[in-house]
């Protein structure tokens, strides 16, 4: 298997987190996902009312941390799949970035499903808190969130593999 780091984006609830497991298991690779990250490191803190500024202080955190070691993992030869949301395009050009600067392989995944499917997928998955589940998405969170999304740019698609998730 080749190494390499897999860059998987989309809008949320389009299945990222399920497409990024099936990925790893695919290629041998080792996932990392923000929303456990965060979860895990700082869910338990999370200010009331939510605070943008210092929900991203930690996010960015945590990325720098993934993305350390990450890079060691496929520069000793394994792959990376990355599940960080990668809401804008300046996120996603950061990442290629980095791993091209490292002469990194590179693989962009886009993720995407029609938008009532996502949101009700979110809304489920607050209830039923299963497998992918990392914390509770409110409607309003994920109005607000939908429109920090960055549609893909051309150049962003010609070297993507495109997945469109129609199943519930």
């Amino acid at each position: 298997m080749t190494s390499a780091v897999h860059i998987v984006f989309g809008t949320q609830g389009a299945g990222k987190t399920t497409y990024s497991r099936k990925l790893a298991g695919g290629v041998g690779g080792t996932r990392f996902s923000i929303d456990d990250w965060m979860g895990e490191l700082f869910g338990p803190d999370l200010p009331k009312p939510m605070s943008l500024p210092w929900i991203m202080e930690r996010v960015q955190r945590c990325e720098r941390r993934i993305w350390s070691t990450a890079s060691e993992l496929v520069e000793c030869g394994g792959s990376a799949v990355l599940d960080l949301g990668f809401m804008k395009v300046s996120d996603r050009s950061k990442f290629v970035s980095l791993a091209e600067a490292k002469a990194l392989t590179v693989q962009m995944h886009y993720v995407n499903a029609p938008h009532s499917l996502r949101r009700g997928r979110v809304l489920s998955r607050n209830m039923e808190k299963g497998e992918t589940f990392a914390f509770e998405v409110t409607p309003a969170m994920f109005d607000f969130m939908e429109k920090q999304f960055e549609s893909p740019t051309e150049p962003e698609l010609s070297r993507c593999v495109a997945i469109i998730t129609q199943q519930t």
